[in-house]
């Protein structure tokens, strides 16, 4: 391993990834810059990394450091795992010395139309997910090769994203126990598998309702990202759009139709809200835009063994005789056909149980409640 100063120039000046990456003060830095280039963003991956493209009038602000081997271990395992490689950069001190360094960089730089990189705008954005990430991206990277990891990469990030979202929310307690801090130990906790989504399996206790702790049990749980569903409604004509596509799950369980009728659907990027990813993933789906977001709910579906958490909404649209047709991403492998149908034919596919998709379910019958009150 190479013991050549490092320029820090992009996350890395970001503190507490820094100290989550090499430990609490375990890397000495100083002012520095690097002439000639200027930061730019490059995207894929974890989050937006910052590339170098070169410009003969430009120049980056940057640390230069000198880490310990511990921290230097630290610091090129994490940037292995997220694909960045270290380059020869001549760096100047604050005194005006050349010191010839290396910077962590993306294995593609930017391109001359890219966005510059700018260090507050991305720790306000990805900062936090990308300190929440460094745990798991470092036992994945000992794990599994670069190639495989960086397929991983967008999914840890959504995973992560959705566990930062659900400790910033709200957990009302006025019926349900107000949990205490020695209400759940754990014991031990793996990740046997990590893909599309993750497997973790714990060993805890928990307390009881008799006021005890539980013997310890082992559960285990698919790890997914949040996710949103929309059901576009036109008030006007009365008239719904469903989206029908092959899914996996029906599959899988024996189901003699694995096609499925569904609100349009979608999971929540790591800078997006809720209401963000249901208009994208509408014109993605559909084609169409929305008007105003009516919320339906948020909840678990399948708590037992599932994080998945569903902000549900029914959309406002025109939904008129060319609407509908075949959509979805070919980048996702994705085959969606859109169903234009009368409020009268989505409760009569409920009742025949054609309709068969929760969030649909959910949604339709949020509908029928309020729908003189949205025709009006």
């Amino acid at each position: 391993m190479s013991t050549a100063p490092l320029f820090l120039f992009g996350t890395l000046c970001h503190a507490p990834l820094m100290a989550a990456v090499a430990g609490p003060g375990a890397a000495a830095q100083s002012p520095a810059l690097a002439t000639g280039w200027r930061a730019v963003r490059a995207e894929g991956g974890l989050h937006p990394a910052a590339g170098l493209l070169a410009d003969p009038a430009g120049s980056v602000q940057g640390l230069l450091c000198e880490p310990s081997k511990a921290a230097r271990a630290g610091i090129m395992a994490w940037a292995g795992a997220l694909g960045l490689r270290a380059r020869p950069v001549a760096a100047q001190t604050a005194a005006g010395e050349t010191v010839a360094a290396a910077a962590l960089l993306p294995e593609t730089q930017g391109q001359a139309e890219a966005k510059d990189w700018a260090l507050p705008d991305w720790a306000e954005s990805h900062g936090a997910l990308a300190v929440a990430a460094v745990p798991e991206l470092m036992a994945l990277a000992e794990a599994m090769p670069p190639a495989a990891l960086a397929r991983r990469l967008p999914t840890l990030a959504l995973r992560v994203a959705s566990r930062l979202r659900a400790q910033a929310q709200p957990a009302p307690a006025s019926l349900r126990r107000q949990p205490a801090p020695d209400d759940l130990v754990i014991a031990a906790l793996a990740r046997p598998y990590a893909d599309f989504f993750a497997v973790e399996e714990a060993d805890l206790r928990f307390r009881r309702f008799d006021g005890r702790l539980s013997p310890q049990v082992r559960r285990a749980g698919f790890v997914m990202a949040d996710a949103v569903t929309v059901l576009p409604y036109d008030p006007r004509r009365d008239r719904v759009l469903v989206v029908e596509q092959f899914r996996f799950g029906p599959l899988v369980r024996g189901d003699a139709n694995p096609w499925s009728l569904e609100p349009i659907a979608g999971r929540i990027d790591t800078a997006e809200t809720p209401e963000q990813t249901v208009r994208r993933e509408t014109q993605e789906e559909a084609g169409l835009k929305l008007g105003a977001l009516h919320p339906v709910g948020r909840y678990y579906p399948s708590p037992g063994a599932v994080s998945e958490y569903i902000w549900s909404y029914v959309g406002m649209a025109d939904l008129d005789d060319d609407a509908g047709g075949i959509g979805g991403l070919a980048s996702e492998t994705e085959d969606i056909r859109s169903h234009v149908i009368g409020f009268d034919r989505l409760m009569a596919l409920l009742a025949s149980g054609e309709a068969e998709n929760g969030p649909l379910i959910l949604s339709a019958l949020w509908l029928a409640a309020n729908r003189d009150r949205l025709r009006t």
